[in-house]
């Protein structure tokens, strides 16, 4: 496409039935120039930014397992307590997802993009000082707000400087950065485990070097550009929009033909009370709460899996079962959802994933001979694993950033973030009194059903792979 020319489809600024009159058509609105933009050495600076955040978010609630094994042995904590020092932080998340998706909305993306990294400095650095358990559940509280406000910030903010060619692959990207922290969390936990260590300064440098990934990004976050779609679209501003888009695309965009495509806001009252929004809401948040019941209900119980699995196995056996799980299933589901999902469809690959999580599930929880042995367990779970990446984990992450309007994105995706994280608070929780109560098939069979109905939710969500944000959305 001619990027001096508009995209005439759903464009603010159509010339449709207009008069031959000689006069030039008029120029591109900035959100027309940023879908036809080249990626460019700016958007993989901006994924490496977002993405730490989500370093973060994976490294800190995933060796939470570990960290939550040694201090019930320390500190003599009962189940609940456990679950308490585990699912702290995620409980915090949907807190924290919901505020700063909201606050975002109203006083600029840049503004939490900050503040949300400063957040989960001081949390990990307060949990590794804890005390005692009440002080760890707080610390750790304050950590998840952090990290939930990072959620629909960062994939807001990744979705709107991205063109609309690659935008699911560079939204899909700063979310992949969870997959180094799966990999690095049980990979310090395994060797701090066995260095010799005491085991109430292991876990303590577990939790203190969480604060390492927020500290490196925190300046370098103050000095990225604000959304130029929010400064045009919401704030008015489009000639202070339209200057800052060389830094999208190293000068290859031309705005001097630029034209104002108009506010377009919507109060929170508005979006709901509007049937559209809020059937896009129910899409997101309850996809995303089903997925992360399953998800994180599974994988923070991960060792008491595996501990009814392989009763003998040692911490360490374990540790490295997990990292396998990871490494071998995970990271390549991951990048081949980054590599494909723009083809394949955002929606289409959340119903593959789903599906295929249901099949896994259910065979485990169905076959009890599948999880009384290592091998067969480990390679059916890991299965799952790989869908889960190449599928929901992702792709419900990515569609919030998409499907709502501009004044009400962050908004939407902190509501979506917020109820998912809800779901695996609430698994953290329940999975090991389902496990008690009907055993591990049992257990198993419940998160199958979550797949199953995620999988027919995801059906009333639009399609937005490859399609603008403004067509998605209706705004125009």
């Amino acid at each position: 496409m001619n990027l001096g020319q508009p995209d005439t489809q759903g464009a603010a600024a159509s010339t449709d039935g207009l008069p031959e009159t000689g006069l030039a058509a008029p120029g591109p609105t900035v959100s027309q120039l940023l879908d036809e933009a080249p990626t460019s050495r700016f958007h993989r600076r901006a994924v490496l930014i977002s993405g730490m955040g989500f370093f973060t978010d994976a490294y800190d609630l995933f060796v939470i397992g570990t960290v939550a094994a040694l201090v019930q042995s320390q500190w003599h904590l009962s189940t609940a307590a456990t679950s308490w020092v585990a699912g702290s932080a995620i409980l915090a998340a949907f807190v924290g997802a919901l505020v700063f998706g909201r606050i975002a909305d109203v006083l600029g993306r840049k503004t939490v993009y900050t503040t949300v990294a400063a957040i989960m400095i001081v949390g990990a650095l307060a949990s590794s000082f804890a005390t005692g358990p009440l002080f760890l559940i707080a610390a750790r509280f304050v950590l998840g707000l952090g990290i939930g406000g990072d959620y629909p910030v960062s994939a807001v903010l990744m979705s709107e400087y991205a063109n609309r060619h690659d935008r699911g692959k560079l939204v899909g990207l700063v979310f992949s950065m969870q997959a180094l922290g799966l990999i690095v969390g049980p990979l310090v936990a395994l060797i701090l485990v066995s260095s010799g260590l005491a085991d109430s300064v292991t876990w303590r440098i577990l939790l203190g070097l969480g604060a390492v990934p927020a500290a490196t990004v925190v300046y370098m976050r103050s000095k990225m550009p604000e959304s130029p779609r929010f400064v045009a679209r919401v704030k008015g501003r489009a000639a202070e929009a339209a200057q800052q888009l060389h830094v999208f695309a190293q000068g290859a965009l031309d705005a001097t033909s630029t034209v104002d495509g108009g506010t377009h806001t919507m109060t929170l009252s508005e979006f709901l009370r509007n049937k559209r929004m809020l059937k896009l809401a129910l899409g997101t948040a309850g996809t995303w709460f089903l997925f992360d019941y399953a998800y994180y209900g599974n994988t923070l119980s991960l060792p008491s899996i595996l501990k009814e699995v392989a009763p003998h196995a040692t911490m360490q056996s374990k540790l490295l079962w997990t990292l396998g799980i990871f490494v071998v299933f995970a990271l390549p589901g991951y990048l081949l959802a980054v590599a494909k999902m723009d083809r394949i469809g955002h929606k289409r690959l959340q119903f593959i994933g789903f599906a295929v999580m249901a099949v896994c599930f259910g065979a485990l929880g169905l076959f009890s001979g599948l999880t009384t042995s290592v091998v067969p367990f480990l390679a059916i779970f890991g299965l799952s694993y790989f869908f889960v990446e190449f599928g929901p984990n992702t792709t419900t992450f990515v569609m919030p950033s998409e499907v709502f309007p501009v004044s009400m994105r962050t908004t939407g995706h902190g509501l979506a973030a917020g109820i998912g994280k809800l779901g695996a608070f609430i698994g953290v929780f329940l999975v090991p009194a389902w496990q008690a109560g009907l055993g591990l098939g049992g257990m198993l069979l419940v998160a199958a059903g979550a797949a199953v109905l995620g999988f027919a939710l995801t059906a009333i969500l639009p399609e937005p792979a490859r399609r603008s944000l403004e067509e998605v959305s209706g705004e125009d």
